[in-house]
């Protein structure tokens, strides 16, 4: 049985309730009336007295301020967000700002619903480690009210052998602080083909362009813009797709003394509103040094977009679109490095069929080659990565998922050749992990599913979210899971 060969270990990964972030609030946002009820209780807050208004604010702090990094700061920026509302702002004392920014705020349980779908990869630190442990960064879908989803971390310490060592995630945590960020020209380009949008005005702006640009130069672009092409049918609902366009990147930073841990990846961009959901990393390496790569699907309600991140120590870290047709849909995986001098990604573009990607020389993902469709029993509906393909001596092994009758996911595993990976050379004949009696229920019944793991010291390790409700650790050996592939008649082009 295959399922043998994978080990559950007694450690896992619960939802914690008090792992907050503090959001801006506004009182009846959505409601169309005249007089907002933002404004009065704006007015409410004016009318109390210096010693009402003393009291409140230091009683909000004494119930809050250790559970949240400079809570004062938080309060400044929502009050700045909101003073539009009052009537004498500048008549407001500086106690009476902050408790306006009191008011509007709240906090926000970012994993209160569920914690699931991990990836694992090498932590940036190395250091006080002892003989045959690694210690490995974590990332975590965390998912709280609403189903708004955002990406978390947590710290874990593997080895010697199948020991296995999380450590605690003690608050306050930090959300990301947009920063500028040096945007591309050709992702810029790919978008607005993406969109339909080829005419006079992205052409031009495009060819203004340098190869990496900041917010001002692109600002000072379009303000150079020949008023004749502003004066076309087209031309202001063009620059408003500039400008959304140019938006989808963006970069987000922490503050050096904050954790792993402690640091949330949170929505900043439109298109990530309702959720940044199933990042998959991997520790890419090139001629420039390692760096940290992943995929997520970005949801705003409506519709899911494919997105890109890269970081150099999981502080930093630049958001991106991922554009062409390998890039529709979820579960886009990236190798660890280029083979052949090409970047090659996984990806399930049709829905239900693992396929292969690369990206060409305007940054696009082409059409993919298919590697395995639905043929097993326990996979019929739709089969899918589990994270990013991991290289062994016998080949490029890819974790994969597998839907069957009641919307039952378990995980599987192929094997693609090294130098050419169109070909699967070796599939696992059976299932690696399935929901147990301890798996099966949860807020997602019936689920196992993993964004990504890695091999140390011979074992495989595999984190899994258990019914989009907890997290979970595997270990196989890497040996026998190989040896027991068998090889595969699917081989594609080029066989």
């Amino acid at each position: 049985m295959t399922e043998n060969l994978a080990v559950r270990q007694d450690v896992t990964l619960t939802p914690d309730p008090r792992r907050v972030i503090v959001k801006l609030f506004v009182p009846g946002e959505d409601a169309a009336v005249v007089r907002t009820r933002a404004r009065a209780l704006i007015d409410r807050v004016a009318h109390l007295d210096d010693e009402e208004t003393g009291r409140l604010l230091r009683d909000t702090f004494d119930r809050f301020g250790s559970r949240h990094r400079d809570l004062a700061g938080t309060f400044h920026h929502h009050y700045d967000l909101v003073r539009h509302r009052a009537a004498r702002a500048g008549d407001l004392s500086p106690t009476s700002r902050l408790l306006v920014g009191a008011y509007f705020s709240h906090e926000y349980a970012v994993e209160s619903a569920a914690l699931c779908n991990p990836s694992m990869v090498a932590h940036p630190d190395q250091t006080e480690l002892g003989a045959g442990q690694l210690r490995v960064a974590v990332s975590l879908r965390q998912i709280g009210e609403g189903h708004l989803s955002s990406i978390g971390f947590a710290t874990a310490v593997l080895g010697p052998g199948r020991r296995l060592a999380v450590a605690d995630r003690p608050g306050p945590l930090v959300v990301g602080q947009r920063m500028g960020v040096r945007h591309r020209r050709d992702l810029l380009a790919a978008g607005l083909a993406e969109e339909d949008y080829d005419n006079e005005v992205t052409a031009t702006v495009l060819d203004a362009l340098p190869d990496r640009y900041d917010e001002a130069t692109f600002e000072r672009v379009l303000g150079n813009l020949p008023a004749d092409l502003l004066s076309r049918a087209s031309g202001m609902g063009t620059l408003e797709q500039l400008r959304r366009t140019n938006a989808d990147s963006y970069a987000t930073a922490f503050p050096a003394d904050t954790a792993l841990h402690q640091r949330v990846l949170w929505p900043a961009t439109a298109v990530e509103s309702n959720g940044m959901e199933d990042a998959r990393f991997v520790r890419f390496e090139d001629e420039s040094g390692p760096m940290y790569r992943a995929t997520y699907t970005a949801y705003d309600g409506r519709s899911i977009a494919t997105r890109a991140l890269v970081s150099s120590d999981l502080r930093r870290f630049e958001m991106t679109p991922m554009r062409g047709p390998g890039a529709r849909n979820k579960g886009i995986a990236l190798f660890p490095r280029t083979v052949g001098g090409r970047h090659l990604a996984l990806c399930r573009a049709d829905g239900e069929t693992i396929g292969l990607t690369g990206l060409d020389g305007d940054n696009r993902w082409q059409s993919p080659v298919p590697l395995h469709a639905p043929r097993d029993s326990w996979e019929l509906i739709q089969v899918g990565n589990c994270g990013s393909p991991i290289e062994t001596e016998a080949g490029w092994l890819v974790l994969t998922h597998g839907v069957g009758p009641m919307r039952r996911y378990a995980i599987g595993a192929l094997l693609l050749d090294l130098h050419r990976p169109e070909r699967v050379i070796g599939r696992l004949p059976g299932v690696l992990l399935s929901p147990d009696d301890a798996d099966r229920d949860g807020y997602v019944p019936n689920v196992v599913y993993s964004c990504g793991g890695l091999i140390h010291d011979g074992e495989l390790w595999l984190p899994y979210g258990a019914s989009d409700t907890r997290v979970g650790f595997a270990t196989v050996p890497v040996a026998a899971l190989l040896a027991t592939m068998v090889e595969s008649g699917e081989r594609r082009h080029g066989a």
